[in-house]
């Protein structure tokens, strides 16, 4: 490994790991957005010689497609068939149109780049993991792009978190209820089970079972987003459905991982060696972003952001009343 690949490295791994054994000591922020802070922040603060990015590139692209076999360890076809056929269809249903809705949304919106699809999968999906396994995927994304992404869905999961339980206590709600729009609207599962158990023990764990599905959604849509991307472009329609590498390991995985039940002693450590690599990828992402662009683009990620999320609850709320 030459000298200019590795200084970029070390400062990403470096930065990912005091990300990781700070975040549980600050309320509210997970190690991989505070990875992203910290790069902002030092890319923002002080001027990196030129020989730290070649490794500062390295590790913002290659470990960001490695940490996306990883996140297959975390879907399970399973829960499907615990949430019921009938919800899990309307629950499909709910998923597709959002993203569907929310592609052409960021468009009228006039969101730069890709901000507006990435902040529509993250809402629609599971929030950062979404967002991370969706950007590797899409032509010419900026940094920029996952980083006000990443910040937006946290944002408005961690309001919606506070948000939605009083919101829901003035509605004579059953728990089925109360879980289907906890559960299919919040953006993580720490935002769901936070606001669903908030509410009571069988509403979080109706909430938490109904996350799950949605997280087992993530390949179709990945395929879906990247049909819709390649849709219109000069390509064939096999090559519209032609996917990289690391969704193929993706999707290879969360299949075996459905299928064979992995020990604990073995997936625990797999997934916290994922944790790490997206960390350490979430770092050098940050710090390739320059806070000007980072503002330029805010304000309407933002704003697209807050519509999308009042959009899931509106279908959800459609999906429930059709349901329940």
């Amino acid at each position: 490994m030459n000298k200019a690949l590795t200084r970029g490295l070390a400062l990403s791994i470096g930065l990912g790991l005091i990300a990781l054994f700070g975040a549980p000591v600050i309320p509210g922020l997970n190690g991989v957005i505070l990875a992203l802070l910290l790069g902002i922040l030092i890319r923002n603060s002080i001027s990196l010689p030129q020989h730290f990015e070649e490794g500062i590139s390295f590790s913002s692209t290659k470990f960001l497609e490695i940490s996306i076999l990883f996140l297959a360890l975390g879907i399970d076809y399973n829960q499907i068939s615990n949430l019921g056929l009938v919800s899990f269809i309307g629950l499909s249903i709910m998923v597709f149109i959002m993203l569907t809705v929310t592609y052409f949304m960021a468009k009228w919106f006039k969101c730069p780049t890709n901000t507006g699809i990435l902040v529509g999968f993250g809402t629609a999906i599971c929030g950062s993991s979404a967002i991370a396994a969706l950007a590797p995927t899409l032509d010419n994304s900026e940094k920029e792009d996952v980083a006000i992404s990443m910040a937006v869905v946290n944002l408005f999961g961690t309001l919606g978190m506070i948000g939605l339980p009083l919101l829901l206590g003035y509605l004579e709600w059953n728990d089925t209820q109360i879980g289907m729009m906890v559960g299919g609207s919040l953006h993580s599962v720490g935002n769901v089970a936070g606001a669903g158990f908030a509410i009571g023990k069988d509403a979080g764990d109706i909430a938490i079972t109904v996350k799950l599905a949605r997280v087992a959604l993530l390949t179709p849509g990945l395929i879906y987003l990247n049909f819709l991307n390649q849709k219109g472009k000069e390509t064939s329609s096999k090559n519209a459905l032609k996917l990289p590498w690391y969704l193929i390991g993706f999707i290879a995985i969360s299949i075996i991982n459905s299928i064979v039940q992995i020990p604990t002693e073995i997936l625990s450590p797999l997934s916290q060696t994922g944790k790490i690599i997206l960390t350490v990828a979430m770092a050098a992402i940050g710090l390739k972003v320059s806070f000007k662009k980072l503002l330029n683009i805010g304000k309407r990620g933002l704003r697209f952001g807050l519509v999308s999320f009042f959009v899931q609850m509106f279908i959800m709320l459609a999906i429930i009343t059709w349901l329940i």
